[in-house]
């Protein structure tokens, strides 16, 4: 098809994308969606389109839930192109993708979606302050510390997104992104939630707000030992890094590890069916242990380790 004869395509949808037929609404805004899944030209074509992305975001406000859902998906296609990224994240649209986050009644693949489209624009580093500014982050913490929350997994991608911004992340410590990230950690019943709750817990950990407060948490090494004794080879990775980091910064956290009887156990073992992130992390961890041992030694202190 010509671009010419794509151009008149989409304001035809467009056009009928606004009709008062619910039916052809949901007709054209499938449509738009289909011909922007896969086509960088097609989610360009439309942006250029007169009126073409103001339309969407009033269509993803709609009170039909499947009206603002197919307006949130094709609004994420256009995300896709790098060279939208910029124009598309302007407070208005990212103060409406809070209110869904936000809203209790949003369908939950309404929710996903808003996450979903956060994150995509988030991608672009100019972008993160602009959803920290907005107040994001604490709405995120806030959605993510919700047990019953379906979109927990669209939502925890997100802020690893926007934490690797410094501002981001002090504003996520502030907001007690650490404790409810741990809490996930601990009651989660799915491995991908724990492993992406770990990712986003090491990337603040990164900074001095973030590790300073890991610190401080009440039991977070026995925590993160736990985490070393599971399944999930993912999450196993991000609590070595996390036990590295604090290793490096408290000798108080390298002793309550030391006082776990399972502790070089379970590194000994990650060691040997560990994958090779895990492994080189808990080489890091053995080293570290060994250089308090003989520190404790030279002091004439009873941290030895037993084999």
């Amino acid at each position: 098809m010509s671009t010419a004869k794509l151009r008149e395509t989409i304001h035809e949808y467009l056009s009928e994308a606004q009709s008062d037929s619910h039916e052809v609404q949901q007709k054209a805004i499938q449509a738009l969606a289909s011909i922007t899944r896969v086509s960088p030209q097609n989610r360009s074509l439309l942006a250029q389109t007169y009126g073409g992305i103001p339309a969407l975001l009033t269509l993803s406000k709609s009170i039909s839930p499947m009206i603002q859902t197919l307006s949130l998906s094709v609004l994420f296609n256009l995300s896709l192109n790098p060279n939208l990224k910029q124009s598309l994240a302007d407070m208005e649209t990212i103060n409406h993708l809070n209110s869904i986050i936000l809203s209790p009644t949003s369908p939950p693949e309404s929710t996903k979606l808003a996450s979903s489209l956060i994150c995509s624009l988030a991608m672009l580093d100019k972008n993160k302050a602009k959803f920290g500014v907005a107040g994001t982050i604490p709405l995120l913490i806030h959605a993510i510390s919700d047990p019953c929350n379906a979109a927990a997994h669209h939502l925890l991608s997100t802020l690893a997104e926007l934490v690797q911004f410094h501002g981001n992340c002090t504003l996520a410590v502030r907001a007690g992104a650490i404790p409810v990230l741990i809490h996930v950690v601990e009651s989660s019943d799915g491995e991908d939630l724990s492993g992406t709750s770990l990712a986003v817990l090491g990337l603040l950990s990164k900074f001095d707000e973030g590790l300073n407060a890991l610190k401080k948490t009440e039991q977070v090494v026995s925590s993160m030992v736990e985490v070393l004794k599971g399944r999930c080879m993912l999450s196993k990775e991000g609590a070595a890094e996390i036990l590295v980091r604090l290793f490096d910064e408290s000798e108080g956290c390298l002793a309550d590890a030391l006082n776990l009887p399972e502790f070089l156990t379970v590194l000994a073992d990650i060691s040997v069916r560990g994958s090779a992130k895990a492994r080189e992390m808990t080489a890091q961890l053995l080293r570290k242990t060994m250089e308090a041992n003989l520190v404790s030694y030279s002091d004439g202190s009873h941290m030895l380790l037993q084999w």
